[in-house]
């Protein structure tokens, strides 16, 4: 929702100026819970989500780029990066942003807080350590960049720490490793070719 960052990174502070459907489609929910609360008393905590990775995201659904990538690599499909691969992108496992929810939930927070690591990763680097980690063979192709993708993104978490002791805790590397072994654990499924975008 924060579109093409004015600083990085990004704390939730940041003005909100999504150039896709998707981040003005996020933000405009949290104006119906601003709404809401202010006619109605309800209290709310935003989880402002990084991209989030991990088993069980579906790589034929609109999932990101990690579960793209990897069910091509383990059925031997051609992957495909959609623009250069240098998007910046500030990815989270699946199981941190969960513990963010339930901390959220069970310790009554309210306002918005981002989730996130503070650092950038590239689609380059996610699709090389994957390509190493499953040993897919190919060299990956090109297509055009997505219209409305941001270039770099990465969040500030800094309020949810402070404010209900979250911060991840599955390193990256770690958290693709996690990945590709669920991946390998499940039956395989044959993916339709499409680009690898950043997704969320």
């Amino acid at each position: 929702m924060y579109g093409e960052p004015v600083y990085l990174p990004c704390d939730e502070d940041h003005p909100i100026n999504p150039i896709c459907q998707y981040g003005a489609s996020k933000h405009t929910v949290e104006h119906y819970l601003f709404m809401y609360r202010v006619n109605y008393g309800l209290d709310y905590a935003v989880l402002r989500y990084p991209n989030v990775y991990g088993p069980r995201q579906d790589p034929n659904g609109e999932a990101g780029v990690v579960a793209i990538f990897t069910g091509q690599m383990l059925a031997d499909e051609q992957v495909v990066i959609n623009g250069d691969g240098e998007q910046v992108r500030d990815f989270v496992y699946v199981e941190d942003c969960a513990r963010a929810n339930l901390l959220a939930l069970t310790m009554g927070q309210s306002g918005i807080y981002n989730l996130g690591s503070g650092r950038g990763t590239s689609v380059n680097d996610i699709y090389g350590t994957l390509k190493a980690r499953t040993g897919y063979g190919r060299h990956a192709i090109h297509a055009p960049a997505k219209l409305g993708e941001t270039r770099a993104i990465f969040l500030k978490a800094e309020r949810a720490r402070d404010e209900f002791g979250w911060t991840p805790v599955v390193a990256l590397e770690e958290g693709l490793a996690r990945t590709v072994d669920y991946f390998r654990s499940c039956e395989p499924v044959a993916s339709t070719p499409r680009g690898g975008s950043p997704g969320g």
